[in-house]
């Protein structure tokens, strides 16, 4: 199992990461989701590492030991956030170029990551989330799939951010019941997984990320509006890519996906993983290792 108590100061955050495996290997940073935690990688982290791999695993900005170094932050849920924060981690410890893997928020992560610092991204993988060209949320185009991002509308409510803050490991709950088939985790993994929601900053930064997509009155982080505004140019990825999705994803459909090869240049690669809800790495992480160890071999 990962632990993560080794600490990163960047601009921005004390970020908690594990680091894993052959200290010379090539290093992979693994991205966590939501509403999940960094533990969600221990499995796979090991096999990369068998295979020679150097595992970096932060706890994203909001979850487990990371911290924001200054109370006057904007609490920034966004995609270009998590993939500077990365980008900083690297800087933090003297990572010129790495392969970046990630799932739910962590693949949004990814591609941005790809998307804006091409140079710094040797391939990426990204789990459970298609590539959104320019950076931009539109709504489903089905009710179906209208219908499993209740969540999401629920906290573009007024009254959200009150009715999360009353119960946030309940809300999160009910992502993990609904987002798969039954049986993929125990109370002991949930409760675990958990104690990273406590974190003081984990109901800003969800509210954020979500409540910003479809409403104007949420704040950014000045410091990354050039980042928001070249994503919103950039149509198409230049970094090699594997996307996995789950044959049973509750929450994204596997038809959102699909077709999307157009907006890869440098080659791109979907595996569907039968049976696999929308937290593959825990429900499948022999089978996500196993195309991850292909791919960015």
């Amino acid at each position: 199992m990962l632990t993560f108590e080794l600490h990163a100061a960047t601009p921005t955050l004390d970020i908690a990461y594990a680091d894993a495996g052959p200290a010379g290997g090539p290093p992979v940073i693994l991205l966590h989701g939501w509403p999940d935690a960094a533990r969600a990688w221990s499995n796979v982290a090991a096999r990369l590492n068998a295979a020679g791999y150097r595992t970096i695993v932060p706890e994203l900005r909001g979850a487990g030991g990371t911290r924001f170094l200054r109370a006057g932050t904007v609490r920034d849920g966004s995609g270009v956030a998590l993939a500077q924060d990365a980008v900083d981690l690297a800087d933090a410890l003297g990572i010129a170029r790495f392969d970046v893997v990630g799932h739910d928020w962590g693949a949004r992560a990814a591609y941005t990551l790809a998307a804006l610092f091409p140079e710094r991204v040797r391939r990426m993988a990204a789990i459970a989330l298609a590539f959104q060209p320019r950076g931009k949320f539109t709504l489903p185009a089905d009710f179906a799939q209208a219908r499993r991002f209740w969540y999401q509308w629920f906290m573009s409510l007024d009254d959200a951010p009150d009715a999360v803050a009353a119960d946030p490991k309940g809300f999160a709950r009910i992502q993990w019941d609904t987002w798969s088939p039954p049986g993929w985790f125990d109370e002991a993994e949930f409760a675990a997984t958990a104690r990273a929601f406590e974190n003081p900053d984990w109901v800003p930064i969800t509210l954020n990320a979500y409540r910003r997509r479809w409403r104007s009155d949420e704040p950014s982080d000045p410091a990354l509006e050039p980042l928001h505004e070249r994503l919103a140019t950039v149509e198409r990825i230049g970094v090699p890519a594997l996307m996995m999705q789950g044959g049973s994803d509750f929450c994204d459909d596997v038809s959102t996906s699909e077709g999307q090869e157009g907006c890869f240049t440098a080659g791109y690669r979907r595996v569907v993983i039968d049976g696999a809800g929308h937290f593959p790495p825990r429900e499948a992480p022999d089978a996500v290792a196993d195309a991850l160890i292909a791919h960015l071999g």
